[in-house]
């Protein structure tokens, strides 16, 4: 009858030669289910510790995005709304996905065949060539009212890509206030599209008319109506971009089906 005995089994075990074949792999299967089993319970045993992690990394990108958009702490404070939430939105199915908004790389997704789309010729005004299937999008409520959402928005400016994002009122046609996030222009010229004074004239702006056409816009010199924003002098072709960012992202080809969604409650958080 067999040694069944543990011990007694382990014992032999080592008493065999160190060039013995078996002796290695008992070895080295010993040593790496102990490994397997050491990392297992490290998972789970730090897995709050790193979805708090997760979760203040969120709270300090919404909390450095909202301080970089002129006019919106005092949003915030006389709304009495709720915590701003992140998702990331399917712009193909026009739904809430459940991508965790603090991994998701969007520009990364933008270039990835098999998480974007290419652009029609005709509808790529951005220039941009590829849009993304997925966008993280930033929606504040009281209740269930809409107060704020604020949109990723980009297109390709006369030296760089230009990544900003725009914030509208809860009633979506309102500018709550713009931000750039990145861009590479010229300095002293594009490059103040960056600047506080010019981002703080974005707010109380129109998105559309009342016949839902885009006409928000950078115009040329000074602005004329409540669709219009104040251009750069010798920037042109960078107020341009931004113009026609805010087309491209907000037509039908961006986020125009989920603006429907929202104006009719019908997006599910």
């Amino acid at each position: 009858m067999p040694d069944l005995n543990p011990i007694s089994w382990w014992l032999k075990l080592l008493a065999l030669p160190n060039e013995s074949r078996t002796k290695t792999l008992a070895v080295a299967f010993l040593v790496s289910g102990v490994c397997a089993l050491v990392v297992s319970s490290a998972a789970v045993i730090l897995e709050p510790l790193q979805e708090a992690n997760r979760a203040a990394e969120r709270q300090a990108r919404l909390e450095a995005m909202m301080a970089a958009m002129p006019g919106m702490a005092d949003i915030l404070s006389e709304s009495g709304a709720d915590r701003l939430e992140s998702v990331v939105v399917d712009l193909n199915k026009t739904a809430v996905t459940d991508i965790d908004p603090a991994g998701f790389d969007m520009r990364a997704a933008a270039t990835d065949p098999e998480t974007s789309t290419p652009i029609p010729p005709e509808a790529d005004v951005a220039g941009l060539g590829r849009r993304t299937n997925y966008a993280v999008v930033h929606i504040l409520r009281s209740g269930d009212a809409l107060r704020l959402v604020i949109l990723p928005i980009s297109a390709a400016g006369y030296q760089s890509t230009i990544h900003a994002n725009l914030a509208l009122q809860g009633d979506l046609n309102t500018v709550a206030g713009l931000s750039i996030v990145e861009q590479g222009e010229t300095p002293g010229l594009g490059a103040r599209i960056e600047e506080p004074a010019w981002q703080a004239l974005w707010p109380g702006k129109k998105l559309a008319n009342a016949e839902g056409e885009i006409r928000l816009s950078v115009v040329r010199g000074r602005a004329t109506n409540e669709y219009e924003v104040d251009g750069i002098t010798g920037a042109t072709r960078t107020g341009n971009a931004v113009t026609e960012a805010v087309q491209f992202w907000l037509g039908d080809f961006g986020y125009g089906p989920l603006l429907d969604k929202l104006r009719a409650g019908a997006l599910d958080q």
